[in-house]
């Protein structure tokens, strides 16, 4: 009898130094994306998708992210003697929509080891891993329906998603045969090719359905440039002993870790606003740049 998948892993220890000085002092997942820190789309979609527990992963000068989904005793009592009740009702919302485990990643030495850090939280059952640089916009959130496949094929499954082939050296990229609409059993991946040595362009993104022996094939894995450890190196020690899927998603995925992509989620999402949405589209219309 396969296990249901109740805990969800988020690593966020890293530097963020793609958007320096921005994260000089300020953690990257809590930069906002119109009006939530990029970490809340991505923990509300876990628990959207069924998650009962989030274990985050941080590090130095990540408190910000614990304190945003602590509660605020202080700003709700504000919030209580202004009558500004919806605000409160959402403030509390972020504290009670999930239980949050927090474990320290002291040093930053790669995703495959934020991911071992977890070991004792996680335990022996099948867990999922989301990376908050990814921003999944989609009619069912993305890990939910991987967590469908799951329940078809019990076993890793990898999100992926097709990139142009000049992108491929961005990304690790799979070489499946393809098994059934959208589901690809993995046959090889490799991290970050270029594009004449790519096996195909079904790049890997930041979700993931684990099973608990990816943590002894985390523990066999070498490291690697830095000393880090990286998932993509633990999997396919992994795929030595049991099959690894990947599934073409459905939705828009922006990459908010990048520049150019926050400032597209942040338009998208904006002209998406309930509140100020149309407005916002007659202002991008009547702009002249």
């Amino acid at each position: 009898m396969k296990k249901e998948i109740t805990k969800a892993v988020f690593p966020a220890a890293g530097l963020g130094t793609r958007f320096l000085p921005a994260t000089k002092a300020s953690p990257k997942e809590m930069l906002p994306l119109v009006d939530k820190p990029l970490i809340q789309y991505v923990v509300e979609e876990a628990v959207s998708s069924g998650i009962g527990e989030v274990v985050l992963v941080t590090g130095r000068g990540k408190r910000a992210i614990e304190d945003h989904f602590d509660v605020a005793f202080e700003l709700e009592e504000e919030l209580k003697a202004k009558g500004k009740h919806k605000m409160l009702s959402e403030v509390q919302r972020i504290a009670d929509m999930v239980t949050f485990c927090y474990i320290r990643q002291k040093k930053a030495l790669g995703l495959g080891h934020a991911v071992l850090t977890t070991k004792r939280v996680v335990g022996n059952d099948p867990f999922a891993v989301l990376l908050g640089d990814d921003i999944i916009d989609g009619k069912v959130p993305a890990l939910r329906q991987m967590m469908d496949v799951y329940k078809r094929y019990p076993a890793t499954i990898l999100a992926i998603q097709k990139v142009p082939r000049s992108q491929t050296q961005h990304y690790g990229i799979i070489d499946g045969k393809k098994i059934e609409k959208g589901v690809y059993l993995v046959k090889d991946m490799v991290e970050k090719p270029a594009p004449d040595e790519a096996p195909s362009n079904l790049a890997i993104i930041g979700r993931y359905i684990l099973t608990p022996e990816i943590f002894d094939a985390l523990e066999r894995t070498r490291p690697g440039k830095g000393g880090e450890i990286q998932l993509t190196d633990g999997l396919r020690i992994l795929m030595e002993d049991q099959p690894i899927y990947a599934y073409e998603f459905q939705g828009t995925r922006y990459d908010a870790g990048d520049k150019l992509g926050f400032l597209k989620a942040t338009v998208e999402f904006g002209l998406k606003n309930p509140e100020f949405g149309g407005e916002f589209r007659e202002y991008l219309r009547k702009l002249k740049v």
